[in-house]
């Protein structure tokens, strides 16, 4: 069975960074594309970045230049490092994984403060 846990969320000002951990379990890590969503209050969830098992990656331009996505096979974990906050990224983060199939895990939120 397949389970995704997001850690790493939490409170922080403007400017600030947080790292986010997705643990993948169920044998299908290092064969899925992985991503992260996010679900701001009263809005529809929206992609984030998303890394391939090839290695390339792809952002939303909202996010470009401040967060990365990276992936540690031997780990099953998958991070997306957040720099330069902004209120506006304030939402719950889901991690999601593509194999066949789409899994998520039941999210983390993130405030950011202004």
């Amino acid at each position: 069975q397949v389970q995704l846990v997001e850690s790493g969320g939490g409170l922080v000002q403007a400017g600030g960074s947080l790292r986010l951990s997705c643990a993948v379990s169920g044998n299908i890590f290092s064969i899925a594309d992985m991503g992260w969503y996010r679900q701001p209050p009263g809005k529809q969830r929206e992609l984030v970045a998303r890394i391939f098992t090839s290695g390339n990656t792809y952002y939303a331009d909202s996010v470009k230049g401040r967060f990365t996505i990276s992936r540690d096979n031997a780990k099953n974990t998958v991070y997306l490092q957040m720099n330069s906050l902004k209120p506006e990224d304030t939402a719950v983060y889901y991690c999601n994984a593509l194999y066949l199939a789409n899994y998520w895990g039941l999210g983390t939120q993130v405030t950011v403060s202004s």
